[in-house]
């Protein structure tokens, strides 16, 4: 062979196995960039599918904030509006004008008079006028919203006859019944 012939040979190997090397990286790079695609699809569908969880779970958790923070607005509203309720019924039950005050204050001596005749009165001040015909001593006046309070005379015992407490217990003991009459419940 000769020595033109030896270099053309030479060239066209060198030229095949450039072809070759430059084919096998033309094919490990489409690999490559298969790879990395799939790779990124992959990654892109877990975010998305990270996020969409996030969302349903911060949806959740909004609407139970939502929900509760309705719940406590309910419940607020609920307890001024039993609170005005309340102050209304405490400032007629005070009212000089209460409808059968002076019955009540009667059936209360009554009661009172049963057993503790030696004690001392001490009426809310509306209602001194109304008292001062009972059997028991007077004393001094006391605050309250009506009624008395009978005091031993060594002020040890004290009973407490006012309209105060009495229609605190009738408060507690209705509130079902209120809140049935005020909320429909």
């Amino acid at each position: 062979m000769s020595l033109e012939a030896l270099s053309k040979e030479i060239s066209m190997q060198a030229e095949a196995e450039a072809k070759s090397i430059i084919d096998n990286a033309k094919a490990e790079a489409e690999r490559i960039q298969n790879d990395a695609m799939s790779q990124a699809a992959n990654a892109a569908a877990d975010v998305v599918a990270r996020a969409s969880k996030d969302s349903k779970q911060i949806s959740i958790e909004v609407v139970a904030a939502a929900r509760q923070a309705n719940q406590k607005k309910a419940l607020v509203a609920r307890r001024e509006e039993l609170d005005i309720t309340w102050e209304s019924v405490k400032q007629r039950v005070s009212s000089p004008d209460l409808e059968g005050r002076n019955k009540i204050l009667q059936g209360l001596v009554k009661e009172a008079s049963a057993s503790n005749s030696d004690m001392i009165m001490r009426p809310v001040r509306i209602d001194r006028k109304s008292l001062s015909s009972s059997d028991f001593s007077m004393g001094d006046d006391i605050d309250g919203l009506g009624g008395f309070v009978l005091e031993s005379k060594d002020g040890s015992v004290v009973l407490d006859y006012r309209f105060d407490s009495l229609l605190e217990d009738a408060w507690k003991a209705n509130l079902g019944p209120v809140n049935k009459a005020l909320f429909g419940e």
